[in-house]
């Protein structure tokens, strides 16, 4: 996997890349809808394709190891063929779903012991098996398996958790060097930097996944529960270090102002659940600000929704028509408002990549981050 860093913001650490993969090329910067279960909820790959213009989503290793299983992903002949996605995929190592399953998992040096929340078997995620399934689901990017810190851990937490890691590291790569790719395509390991909100932790973090060389580097452990301002400092102390000339991923992360923020400090790659999870509730982003769409005030809104979004919005439909669906609990509703977010996160994403290719990248960032703040 190649990536070419093409253009670096004025008065920014913004970024803009091309990411060439085995199943495609990305423009970086770039939002991944995230396919939980091997689909983006509600939405056919059609529709990521045309209407989202997604150009790279996620698989979950954690969902798809228990439902349908690595022994039907194999016979499929890996994920791409299993979904009918043949575009880029990122799949995450598991770590983060056991490490939420809290007293149905058991942490040790060897990996997590956990029930399935499916039918309460017992599995073991380690290093090394997280490798080989990620290997059977056959994405592009991989990642290493790492524990997730809290965000509110202490000082001796963070710092027991991130040796863990760090030794857990070593293990995936030895793991993926015994192993080879199942489906005639490379596959690029991204290391996670963890290491809390303490800055000489995620300094040390990110010195040490630097060593190893990869196609790629994560950073782990943010939006999970710290406040706002230590996610971006701690950006900030992790990209000062990590290789200019590799592409970075913040996982999990977030509000589209955060996504803006995240990009000033010199990201690329962003996922969240919240375009799909929030819109299947109402919660519609747009240019604007941010609408509620089952308020009352919307009832009779016959204008789209996103009247500014001419390059990414479906405007056959209405705000009226959307609140009716979504009140109605109509899955059409959850559909078209997911949708609706996903195409509004990648055109943000790709909007942010004109403007720090025009050089006018700081300026229009912070124009949107005051109008995105808004609530409609």
């Amino acid at each position: 996997m190649q990536y070419t860093l093409e253009h670096t913001a004025s008065q920014s650490e913004a970024r803009a890349g091309t990411l060439e993969t085995p199943h495609g090329n990305i423009k970086t910067p770039i939002f991944m809808p995230v396919g939980t279960a091997g689909s983006v909820k509600g939405v056919h790959v059609k529709e990521l394709k045309e209407d989202i213009k997604a150009q790279i989503i996620l698989g979950n290793t954690y969902h798809l190891y228990l439902r349908p299983g690595m022994p039907i992903m194999e016979a499929a002949g890996g994920l791409h063929k299993f979904n009918g996605w043949d575009k880029p995929i990122l799949t995450d190592s598991g770590g983060f779903q056991v490490f939420s399953l809290g007293d149905i998992r058991k942490l040790s040096e060897e990996g997590v012991r956990f029930q399935s929340h499916i039918d309460g078997s017992y599995h073991l995620f380690s290093p090394e098996n997280s490798m080989n399934i990620q290997r059977s689901i056959g994405a592009d990017i991989i990642m290493a398996f790492d524990e997730c810190t809290p965000g509110d851990a202490d000082y001796t937490y963070a710092k027991k958790s991130l040796d863990l890691t760090q030794r857990w590291l070593e293990r995936c790569f030895v793991q993926l060097g015994k192993t080879q790719p199942l489906y005639g395509h490379t596959q690029s390991l991204f290391p996670i930097v963890q290491g809390c909100v303490y800055p000489d932790l995620r300094k040390m973090a990110a010195q040490q996944v630097s060593s190893y060389h990869a196609d790629g580097y994560a950073i782990g452990g943010l939006a999970v529960g710290e406040k706002e301002e230590d996610m971006y400092a701690m950006i900030e102390v992790v990209n000062a270090v990590l290789p200019t000339n590799k592409p970075r991923y913040l996982m999990g992360v977030g509000t589209p102002v955060n996504i803006l923020e995240a990009i000033d400090r010199g990201v690329d790659m962003f996922d969240c659940v919240m375009p799909t999870r929030n819109g299947r509730n109402g919660m519609l982003f747009t240019q604007k600000g941010i609408i509620n769409i089952r308020n009352k005030k919307w009832e009779s809104d016959f204008t789209p929704v996103d009247p500014d979004g001419t390059s990414y919005v479906d405007h056959q439909y209405s705000r009226a028509y959307l609140r009716h669906l979504i009140i109605s609990k109509e899955m059409l509703g959850a559909q078209i408002a997911s949708i609706h977010n996903l195409a509004f996160y990648v055109w943000i994403s790709q909007e942010a990549r004109r403007q720090i290719k025009n050089d006018t990248f700081k300026t229009w960032k912070e124009q949107m981050v005051q109008q995105l703040s808004v609530r409609l």
